[in-house]
């Protein structure tokens, strides 16, 4: 099975980021996973600790010859401002007198219930962890996921839909979302100039006011053919699994699949995918796996728990983040009297990095499912069964 898991603080020395399950000959572009970690730290809106921080993931082992070997990939990313806190927050005893306490709880944060669940008498050691700074392992996961399935033509691809009340006003295509990581500068991750001008103000009004913002960020798959994920089990359908994954990262509060919301409020033959069967056999190289067609894509690529053959199609809701310039109303953990929540360094808006976050986290639930279902120690293994299965559902 594939596995991942992430280690570190926001402010500690590095990051720990390991997956193991993967086939050994995954080819492993070492520009691709630090291009992918740049994307994460970009977008209109973010604070000073992402001109601090050039992540970049160094590779420890699992991967050898730029190919990976069949054992469990360690990287390490480190922390520059690790120098800036390396005696506020030292592993061994050090100087109690430099600690740096978060004396009070932010609404919105981690930081009370973790410091009542843990019994800290203040929110530094829940901070540092809870801190969104730890999705940059998981980008650096997701980009080895992203790897194994662009072998196998699968892509993972982003973009920004909604900034507050600006939102994307046209469809896009496939190809607009995909060229938006091969952007030199990125603004707001929209595929519409004028949409993402709108979205500029939203973030240039809640910087004007001390304020934060959040938005919907939407992650496409192209290339995934039908039968990935099952309806036999709850825990094994791919629309569940997906939506725990990207629940996951910090801030997301909403996971859609397809058009569920406005499916709840619309009439069911406005709703689903009407279906079509072509007479001509499929060829190899057209970029479909079956004969049989969709003139919509409300599912959003999964119908019973199981890949339809379609875009699957995952947004994310994400709330504004929690630490604002102008604080809200909070308690002392000390005195337990009324004052202002605590300040950290922070950003005002990351739909655009949450977004490069989920397409990590979907690339490797994705990646475990095919590894799942094709199976194989090496990729010409998979890449063998994957294909066999291709033609299979082409000359259904």
């Amino acid at each position: 099975m594939l596995r991942f898991s992430t280690a570190g603080e926001s402010h500690g020395e590095s990051l720990v980021a390991l997956i193991s399950g993967l086939p050994a000959g995954v080819p492993v572009d070492q520009e691709f996973l630090d291009h992918e970690l740049w994307r994460r730290q970009q977008g209109y809106g973010r604070g000073g600790r992402m001109r601090i921080e050039r992540d970049t993931a160094h590779i420890l082992s699992g991967v050898r010859h730029g190919k990976t070997i069949g054992s469990p990939v360690a990287m390490t990313l480190a922390n520059r401002d690790w120098k800036n806190w390396e005696e506020i927050l030292p592993v061994g005893e050090g100087d109690a007198e430099k600690h740096k306490a978060v004396a009070s709880p932010r609404p919105g944060h981690a930081d009370l219930a973790g410091a009542l669940k843990y019994d800290f008498k203040d929110a530094r050691y829940i901070l540092e962890r809870a801190s969104a700074r730890e999705s940059a392992a998981r980008v650096a996961c997701g980009a080895v996921a992203k790897l194994l399935l662009r072998a196998l033509g699968i892509e993972v691809a982003s973009h920004v839909i909604r900034v507050g009340s600006a939102e994307l006003s046209r469809e896009a295509s496939f190809a607009e979302i995909a060229a938006l990581a091969q952007r030199e500068e990125v603004l707001l991750a929209c595929v519409d100039p004028e949409s993402e001008a709108r979205m500029k103000a939203e973030v240039d009004n809640a910087l004007r006011t001390g304020d934060t913002i959040g938005g919907v960020f939407e992650v496409v798959v192209h290339g995934l053919p039908p039968g990935v994920g099952t309806h036999v089990n709850w825990d094994e359908r791919i629309d569940g699994l997906l939506a725990q994954a990207v629940m996951s990262l910090q801030a997301v509060k909403a996971v859609e699949l397809g058009r569920g919301v406005t499916a709840a409020q619309s009439p069911g033959s406005k709703v689903h995918d009407a279906i079509a069967y072509e007479a001509e056999p499929v060829p190899e190289d057209a970029g479909k796996f079956t004969r049989f067609t969709r003139e919509h894509n409300n599912a959003g690529g999964i119908e019973g728990g199981i890949s339809n053959g379609e875009d699957l199609v995952v947004r994310g809701y994400l709330k504004p983040i929690s630490t604002l310039r102008r604080p809200l109303a909070s308690v002392s953990f000390e005195t337990r009297e009324t004052t202002k929540a605590a300040y950290e360094r922070s950003d005002v808006c990351v739909v655009p990095a949450a977004g490069v976050a989920a397409e990590a986290m979907v690339a490797l639930t994705v990646a475990r499912l095919v590894i799942e279902k094709f199976g194989g120690d090496s990729l010409r293994e998979l890449h063998r069964n994957f294909s066999s299965y291709c033609e299979q559902i082409r000359a259904f």
